[in-house]
């Protein structure tokens, strides 16, 4: 699994804040890849990074930007014959109880719940395939520095939206009214979740009305934040990456490992 450290990044308050007081939002984002010295030049030349180390071993590196904890890294793709991926993590009261729910409702726990003090966490997959964690704890530091230096969004690429949307609400209590909890609206085209007005994720499954597309390959995509969306994706060709599509406000990018994530103009904030 991925290194299921949310607790380095960090939720609302500027104190310790306890994901039973802002939930089912992302907390953090994650990547499994193969070669950890080969993913940390990649993502310090195309995103800025800066780097430390974790406890949980030589395998893990925090990224920073800006000096704000903003993603983890986890060099274990082959070792535990892991997908190559970027993967979020949503903030739960619960880790049983969203497993359980997730279980209940069609989906697959790959990993977990696992204790990984001050919190626990756990690697799913929803109906369709697309992998999603869950983190229950306290996240130490600014959730909304975090999210400022972070990713924009994120987007969940799947068949139907519709149903994705009711699968992640009823798992992540999304709309249902409790304190703290997300808000779902539909909008262009798409399914749009707020955490306290800001949009934080989004579900697309093509264009309305039309039939669920079964070529697609559903998967959460990672957009981060950046100044210059063309001179990352030619920086990102100069260290052995690619890219697969490109504008001037946003650029689908892959690393050298394979991992996809896209990187959108801090003017579409």
């Amino acid at each position: 699994m991925n290194h299921k450290t949310p607790a380095d990044g960090g939720p609302r308050r500027r104190d310790v804040v306890s994901t039973h007081s802002v939930f089912g939002a992302p907390c953090w984002v994650s990547l499994t890849s193969r070669d950890l010295a080969a993913t940390q030049e990649f993502y310090t030349a195309v995103l800025g990074w800066r780097w430390r180390g974790v406890k949980l071993g030589e395998h893990f590196r925090i990224a920073l930007a800006d000096g704000v904890p903003v993603a983890g890294i986890a060099a274990v793709a082959a070792m535990w014959q892991m997908a190559v991926a970027w993967t979020p993590y949503f903030a739960v009261p619960d880790a049983d109880t969203a497993v359980a729910r997730a279980r209940e409702r069609g989906g697959t726990a790959a990993v977990g719940p696992l204790s990984f003090p001050p919190g626990r966490a756990a690697l799913l997959a929803d109906r369709d395939g697309a992998t999603f964690g869950i983190w229950q704890g306290e996240l130490v530091g600014n959730w909304e520095a975090w999210r400022r230096a972070s990713p924009t969004f994120i987007r969940l690429h799947t068949r139907d939206a519709f149903d994705a949307a009711l699968f992640y609400g009823e798992i992540l209590d999304w709309a249902s009214g409790k304190p703290g909890c997300c808000e779902v609206e539909y909008e262009g085209g798409e399914v749009v979740l707020r955490s306290q007005g800001d949009i934080v994720a989004r579900i697309d499954s093509g264009a309305v009305e039309s039939a669920p597309d079964p070529s697609v390959r559903p998967h959460w995509q990672i957009h981060f934040a950046v100044a210059d969306v063309l001179g990352c994706a030619r920086t990102a060709e100069k260290h052995g990456g690619s890219v697969l599509s490109e504008a001037e406000d946003e650029a689908i990018l892959r690393d050298p490992d394979g991992a996809q994530f896209t990187v959108t103009s801090h003017r579409q904030r």
